[in-house]
Parts: structure tokens; C-alpha cells; sequence
């Protein structure tokens, strides 16, 4: 994927450009296991082990692939420590610990309206 470069220019902010960046931004947190991801990092540092206990069914290369994504976006900030074997922290930023909170209201939305969801399905056929 090439990134794209912030000119300062509105159309760089414009989600309804296929071209911006903010497109761009979003259409990666927007992926399966993004905020589900941010959700499990919570407010402490957490350990790559833990991060994938705490996200269900993720494999190793979707977790290492995420938090790639997310480090280069400066949702997440990676510290390894130089020990046998390596270990590596991860913990949110100030940007990312924000996006968790839109996060929670997602999940909150998604248990206020999952009857009608479910209604709507079963009406369509699914």
C-alpha cells in the first residue's frame, strides 16, 4: 500500500475522496480486527501475547499485521526489550486511547440496536 502524503490541502480531510487521506485512514481501521484491537489494548501496556488471548480467533500474522498498521498511524506505540526472547509491549497513544472511547460508543450502539438488526435480517432473509 503507498501512503499518501498530507498536503494541508481540505481534500486531504475529505472521506468522500477516494484519493485522501483521511479515505485512506479509515478504510484501514475500518478492517475486521482494527478496533477490536484497540478495544483489547484498553489503557495499560499490554504484551503481544496478551493482546491475541484477549481478541478471539485473530492469528498470529492478522495480530502482527494490525499492530503494524497501527504503530505506523500512531495509534499504538511498540517498545521490545532487550531481553531472551524479546518482548514487546504495546500501549495506545493519546490518538488512539480517543479512537477506544468512539470505539465503546460502537459496541453500545451495537447492544442498543442488535433486536432490530437481528429483526431486520430475519425479514430479508438472512
Amino acid at each position: 500500500m503507498v501512503t499518501k502524503q498530507l498536503s494541508g490541502t481540505p481534500e486531504d480531510a475529505d472521506l468522500s475522496r477516494a484519493d485522501s487521506l483521511a479515505r485512506e485512514i479509515f478504510s484501514e481501521l475500518a478492517n475486521k480486527w482494527a478496533l477490536l484491537i484497540i478495544d483489547a489494548l484498553g489503557d495499560t501496556t499490554v504484551r503481544f501475547s496478551e493482546v491475541r488471548d484477549r481478541v478471539e480467533g485473530i492469528s498470529h500474522k492478522m495480530l502482527t499485521q494490525n499492530l503494524r498498521m497501527l504503530e505506523r498511524n500512531g495509534l499504538v506505540e511498540r517498545h521490545v526489550h532487550p531481553t531472551v526472547p524479546p518482548r514487546v509491549d504495546y500501549t495506545l497513544t493519546e490518538p488512539g486511547l480517543a479512537l477506544r472511547e468512539t470505539t465503546h460508543l460502537m459496541c453500545a450502539w451495537t447492544q442498543r440496536y442488535l433486536g432490530h438488526i437481528e429483526g431486520a435480517r430475519g425479514r430479508v432473509g438472512e
